[in-house]
């Protein structure tokens, strides 16, 4: 692997590709860095501190996409959030609007369409998510056990606020075109990869931190115990995403004048986890609503809050069983709004293609239906119970729940870019004859 990774660099496009992705990570980690105009920056670290140690999981999943930097309050604070969630809403809303609908089936110029859409929306929902953050930011509610969570924002006037906003829609904004650009002039990805490295930025500091708050031999058995458990869920990740189902098709052959075209054999691939991770990005987003309507209450002790925050927080037994079974219905909501069998079954009848015992049209589509919904039973267990992974971790480190660094989400999203990301370099290896990563 380290040859072929040194022959990748030996070929003059390619090192390009790799240099010029490795400068955007760099320009990208430093943005995270930055304060945003009118906060002040040693009453934040003060209060970040004091949420790290106090295991404040509330806006654990959105500062975890971002690298850390929302809880810094910085100029990439919202991160690719808004961009994610653009485009997820975007996908959902192909199925239900037609003009979409045909849009995605126009090729390029109609994928450039909706590109065009999911940038509009991006701003929009970082306009709205901007608006959030400085609000709970200037009410104290963002660190809620902080003592100067209220100093955060000492300027509360209008124009400071604007000024917050504006530059938080326009570091969204930024991160959104460097991620095209690592697409468009890089290597894989781009906006996977951004998601990657935000994710990959706080593995250092949550393994260092169990380590110091381990008890037995000075916290290296935890730490050891950690890294244990991380490469156990990396393999067991890496041999259920490369999972799949297979599902042989034949084309008849057809004269055309005096050619003959088909009769060729493939397959349709068919993944046990055809949802990738989205049913968990929508499971948790789904149950930090009511947390966050209780922060923006006022942490009230009666009535439905006191219920919320008694039972709807990580690690309570309510919250495990809702957050699985979430995970389960959004995973088979994801397939069939993202997999069309009857379309597939059309198109391979358009063609003249047929499953081997398996009669074109209907039937065909009510096979591949049938198998989809037989392997997706699989895959949403599977994630399921990978995302439980920190729950389950909580009572193994006593409370260290915050710090666990090998949550499901993570693991998914990092194994699942890393290994795109080199096929994809895989690829432009073979095409220079060259020795590759997997191989």
């Amino acid at each position: 692997m380290l040859t072929a990774f040194a022959r990748a660099f030996k070929t003059p496009d390619l090192r390009k590709k790799l240099l010029f992705t490795f400068g955007i990570i760099v320009l990208y980690r430093l943005g995270a860095h930055i304060p945003v105009p009118g906060v002040d920056y040693e009453n934040v670290q003060q209060c970040v501190k004091q949420a790290q140690q106090g295991n404040n999981n509330l806006l654990g999943l959105m500062d975890m996409f971002s690298g850390g930097a929302l809880l810094q309050i910085t100029i990439f604070a919202l991160g690719i959030m808004p961009y994610i969630t653009a485009s997820i809403i975007l996908q959902l809303l192909t199925v239900v609007i037609p003009r979409l609908e045909a849009l995605k089936k126009e090729g390029q110029s109609g994928q450039t369409k909706i590109t065009q859409y999911t940038r509009y929306l991006t701003v929009a929902l970082a306009i709205l998510q901007g608006t959030g953050l400085v609000a709970t930011a200037k009410s104290g509610a963002l660190f809620s056990g902080c003592s100067v969570a209220s100093q955060i924002v000492p300027n509360q006037s209008i124009f400071t606020i604007v000024v917050m906003v504006i530059t938080m829609t326009a570091g969204t904004a930024l991160v959104m075109w460097l991620g095209e650009l690592i697409t468009d002039r890089g290597v894989g990805n781009g906006m996977s990869i951004l998601m990657f490295i935000s994710i990959a930025a706080g593995f250092p500091g949550s393994l260092w931190a169990i380590k110091e708050s381990g008890k037995l031999a000075k916290g290296w058995i935890e730490f050891g115990t950690v890294i244990l458990i991380g490469f156990v869920m990396v393999a067991l990740v890496v041999f259920v995403e490369q999972a799949q189902r297979r599902i042989p098709v034949q084309y008849a052959k057809r004269m055309i004048g005096r050619r003959s075209y088909g009769g060729t054999s493939t397959y349709i691939p068919l993944k046990v986890n055809q949802a990738g991770v989205i049913p968990v990005i929508f499971a948790s987003s789904l149950l930090y609503i009511p947390i966050l309507i209780v922060q923006f209450a006022g942490n009230s002790t009666s009535g439905w809050s006191a219920w919320i925050q008694q039972h709807l927080v990580d690690g309570k037994p309510i919250h495990t069983v809702i957050y699985f079974f979430l995970i389960v219905f959004f995973a088979f909501f994801y397939v069939a709004i993202s997999f069309n069998p009857e379309e597939v079954a059309d198109n391979m009848k358009k063609y003249g293609g047929f499953i081997p015992g398996i009669r074109a049209g209907r039937p065909t589509a009510e096979y591949l239906s049938y198998v989809l919904n037989r392997i997706t039973w699989p895959g949403s267990l599977y994630l399921g119970l990978i995302a439980l992974v920190p729950t389950m971790a909580l009572a193994g480190f006593g409370g260290a729940n915050a710090n666990f660094p090998f949550g499901g989400t993570s693991i998914l999203i990092i194994v699942g870019v890393g290994l795109e990301t080199v096929k994809q370099i895989e690829s432009q290896l073979q095409q220079r004859n060259y020795e590759g990563f997997l191989r």
